[in-house]
């Protein structure tokens, strides 16, 4: 009779594939790994399958090499219609644009800075840290404030 193996069970080696510098687990399927990197959302996702012919179901451990270039090619300067596009008329160029990971982030400072420095209402709402969106300000805003809690007092003399 075989010796069961008490305590964690089997483990398995976790395989990570890593496209546009973002780790992504190799059980994943395609569509569901691209979704992974920032800046790529379903429907770019969806439309990079659909560009380069690769299936959605596919699983990502079984993509070839070059797959895995064009599809890091295509993310980079994708080929789709604008309003798949993430940064369409772009305010220092006024071209379509589609930013992933690190560019995505740093564009999206800058839009911050720019709007606080040019005081418009959304960089005031900012720099105050209120609702920018209209949202209700009654309520359900002071998320991001500093807890106030109670100062355990110290023992040792009375006073």
């Amino acid at each position: 009779m075989a010796e069961e193996k008490k305590g964690r069970p089997e483990e398995r080696d976790e395989v990570l594939v890593r496209i546009l510098g973002k780790d992504i687990p190799a059980e994943k399927n395609v569509l569901t790994g691209l979704t992974r990197i920032k800046g790529c959302s379903w429907s770019m996702a969806n439309a990079t399958c659909i560009n380069l012919g690769i299936n959605k179901r596919k699983k990502i451990s079984e993509l070839e090499k070059s797959e895995i270039e064009k599809i890091e090619k295509f993310l980079k300067n994708p080929d789709v219609k604008n309003f798949l596009k993430n940064r369409r008329r772009d305010f220092d160029s006024g071209e379509d644009k589609h930013l992933m990971t690190n560019d995505l982030d740093l564009r999206k400072d800058f839009d911050i800075k720019r709007l606080k420095k040019i005081k418009s209402y959304r960089g005031l709402r900012h720099s105050l840290k209120l609702p920018v969106r209209g949202q209700r300000t009654r309520s359900n805003f002071r998320k991001s404030g500093i807890a106030v809690g109670v100062k355990k007092p110290k023992m040792g003399k009375k006073s």
